[in-house]
């Protein structure tokens, strides 16, 4: 009887947990996980939240070249995954026809933008309970042209730039633009030096999307909005050499690739 009593105890033990994941193992991309209720989910040993049904998420940054190390612990038990992140070939996007000082900005606008860059960075680590990540993503301006991918190397006016971390959607001036998911305004900007009419939603957890480039702004800081909302208009302010709207996912300072959660 303690034998077969020890038997059934192993087998339980070894089926303690359960995770499912949506989304691929690939630089850039946006994933969602799915494991036992009131269980502990580690990423590379830090901990995040899991939602009271089981759902976390995490994204993996444009250049990671290791592995994601996933421990999930319960009940005294752990249980380690790990999984190989695939590379991505990214793009070279030439850009001319900008402005020279907002290319290279003049030494006055460092404090401007730095203290810019605080405000997103300050919005980009909210960790809410807020669970709307795990719903699917909508398309945020309808009958739109593609212009710009996630991960392509910029050249600006000639000169290498940082890497694009956006997905442009161009549409004429005025056009409306829709709320993605539901969730909390943290972040309502009429004119930012780079990003001109910017807002920033968090969805939970550390998910948060941005919208940049805005000709109007129809929400403020603290409004929760629904799914479909009309929250803005493309635009071409900020750094823009025409009307589109370019849209960012973040897990906290991760930056993922929007097109990932559209799917």
């Amino acid at each position: 009887m303690q034998r077969i009593l020890l038997i059934i105890a192993i087998l339980f033990s070894t089926n303690v947990f359960s995770a499912e994941f949506n989304g691929k193992f690939i630089q850039g991309h946006f994933i969602i996980g799915k494991t036992n209720v009131a269980s502990k989910v580690f990423i590379d040993k830090k901990e995040i939240k899991v939602s009271k049904d089981g759902y976390f998420a995490f994204g993996l940054d444009r250049d990671r070249k290791y592995d994601v190390v996933i421990t999930i612990k319960k009940n005294g038990n752990t249980q380690k995954i790990v999984k190989r992140v695939q590379k991505r070939k990214y793009n070279i996007q030439r850009i001319d026809g900008l402005e020279e000082k907002k290319v290279t900005p003049p030494e006055e606008f460092y404090e401007r933008i730095k203290r810019e860059n605080q405000l997103i960075a300050k919005a980009r680590e909210i960790n809410s309970d807020l669970d709307f990540f795990k719903d699917k993503f909508l398309t945020p301006v309808d009958d739109a042209i593609i212009t710009g991918v996630y991960g392509s190397q910029r050249i600006l006016n000639g000169k290498p730039r940082w890497p694009h971390f956006g997905l442009d959607f161009a549409q004429k001036e005025g056009t409306p633009v829709k709320a993605m998911l539901n969730g909390t305004v943290t972040l309502a900007e009429q004119d930012l030096y780079y990003t001109g009419a910017t807002l920033i939603f968090d969805h939970g957890h550390g998910i948060s999307t941005l919208y940049m480039h805005l000709k109007d702004i129809y929400v403020e800081k603290g409004q929760k909005v629904k799914q479909g909302d009309i929250i803005g208009t493309v635009g071409s302010s900020g750094r823009a050499t025409g009307p589109h709207l370019d849209v960012r996912l973040n897990w906290f300072g991760t930056r993922i690739d929007p097109a990932t959660a559209l799917k």
